[in-house]
């Protein structure tokens, strides 16, 4: 099954990376919550994130937390929260967004707006702090 996702992954449709495996790929949320919301999908395409087997959304957690300490680390916040939603997009995947209080993971909120030169630079230098 084809998916916005997996054309991103296949470069069919520009991202900002930040970072890949051979099993994930993380990529900045184009309306995000907060700078440096990023998004953690597989590279299989599944719908339902509890559908993953067991061991590979382990190891997509882990992938995850590489990220968010990235984000973490430079972007200052009390916290990386994590949340999956899985509704407006059938391709599992995490959003890591740095949050202050409960409320800023609210999908609700107004989004933050970048320019392209502005995303670029959240996405090289989330790159850039992955190890």
């Amino acid at each position: 099954m084809e998916t916005i996702f997996s054309r991103i992954i296949k470069g069919e449709i520009p991202c900002y990376k930040v970072a890949e495996d051979n099993r994930f790929f993380a990529f900045l949320d184009i309306n995000p919550l907060a700078v440096g919301h990023t998004l953690v999908v597989p590279k299989k395409v599944t719908d339902y994130i509890f559908d993953i087997d067991d061991e590979e959304l382990g190891a997509m957690v882990v992938f995850a937390k590489k990220v968010a300490k990235a984000i973490k680390a430079n972007y200052p916040c009390a916290k990386v929260g994590m949340t999956v939603i899985g509704l407006e997009v059938p391709h599992a995947h995490i959003h890591l967004v740095p949050i202050n209080g409960v409320n800023d993971i609210d999908f609700r909120r107004e989004k933050v707006k970048l320019s392209d030169e502005e995303f670029r630079a959240v996405a090289a230098k989330l790159a850039a702090s992955i190890k």
